[in-house]
């Protein structure tokens, strides 16, 4: 397997292990996962007719876009 380099020859993987890039990717993880834990629930809530999970479904999405939206607004300030 090569090895690629950026530009000034330093490895592109050296820069996947910087901590602010492991976090933000990280990060970035556990959002897309709890969004899909709240369409789930949003989906569970309405096949069962249970608005109250239908609703945390929904509270779990936005929160995830919440976090996802300052993640991209870091990233932002990082470039």
């Amino acid at each position: 397997m090569g090895i690629f380099r950026a530009g000034g020859g330093r490895r592109i993987a050296d820069s996947f292990d910087e901590p602010e890039v492991r976090m933000s990717v990280g990060d970035k993880i556990e959002n897309t996962a709890e969004k899909a834990k709240g369409v789930l629930k949003e989906g569970v809530g309405k096949v069962t007719g249970n608005e109250r999970l239908e609703a945390e479904g929904r509270a779990d999405q936005a929160g995830a876009d919440v976090k996802q939206a300052g993640e991209k607004v870091k990233d932002a300030f990082k470039h």
